[in-house]
């Protein structure tokens, strides 16, 4: 018997630094087009795709804080118009995401890739530590959520959601984040931690694009029948975004 036709995963780079609200968007055209190819529909399902991106500043809270973020707490966290407050659909707790973080979000079915919501998310934090290792930085998991580099100092945080097992959202890899930013919150929830970057961490001078590019090497090196990784961004992302 043929083995299945292996896919290459569509690595979509948002050039710059964009808004979040470039990405969502994004991501919700990739997922309406996921969820349009399920049954009873005969459209073919969509390659595995991944948008990287770097944000301007903005805080966001996860699905279960959604509408309990008092006014004068938003207000606190928009910094005098230097950030922007969002309620995202995503897991996790309130967040920070913005220049020299790397913000990534897959977007698979994950029964295309045979894979579980624990197992993916395990992929993810994976991903994320094999990445830091190709920057002479040790990661590891904890009892909590993300990746650290110390059960108290937290390099990536990981917030998904699921849709009829399409994945969106996903993490933030801090490369250069200035970390004032996460002084400002109880990042994700959790009293008594801090929040790290590569710098911080002695590797300095990395672009969030390169290290982008690695992580979505690692991820496809994970993702069953995947075969490579093709790279879109310029005008034929915008082309996407218009379609």
């Amino acid at each position: 018997m043929a083995s299945p036709m292996r896919q290459k995963l569509l690595h979509i780079h948002l050039l710059g630094i964009v808004p979040y609200a470039t990405a969502a968007r994004l991501q919700e055209r990739l997922v309406s087009r996921f969820l349009a190819s399920k049954p009873p529909s005969n459209a073919p399902a969509p390659p595995p795709h991944i948008i990287t991106a770097e944000f301007q500043p903005v805080y966001t809270c996860g699905r279960r804080e959604i509408g309990t973020v008092a006014p004068q707490q938003q207000d606190f966290l928009r910094a005098n118009g230097r950030a922007e407050f969002v309620e995202a659909m995503r897991g996790g707790q309130t967040t920070f995401h913005g220049p020299g973080q790397l913000v990534a979000y897959p977007i698979i079915d994950l029964r295309t890739h045979k894979l579980t919501p624990r197992s993916y998310v395990c992929l993810l934090e994976k991903s994320l530590i094999a990445t830091c290792a190709k920057y002479s930085i040790n990661a590891m998991t904890t009892e909590n959520t993300g990746v650290w580099t110390t059960p108290d100092d937290k390099i990536a945080a990981i917030g998904v959601h699921m849709r009829r097992n399409v994945t969106s959202h996903g993490i933030g890899l801090n490369v250069s984040t200035d970390l004032w930013w996460f002084d400002r919150i109880v990042a994700c929830g959790l009293e008594g931690k801090r929040t790290t970057n590569f710098a911080k961490q002695g590797v300095e001078g990395k672009s969030v694009d390169a290290v982008g590019r690695d992580f979505v090497q690692e991820i496809a090196e994970r993702l069953q029948g995947v075969e490579g990784v093709e790279r879109v961004e310029g005008d034929e992302v915008e082309e996407l975004l218009e379609t």
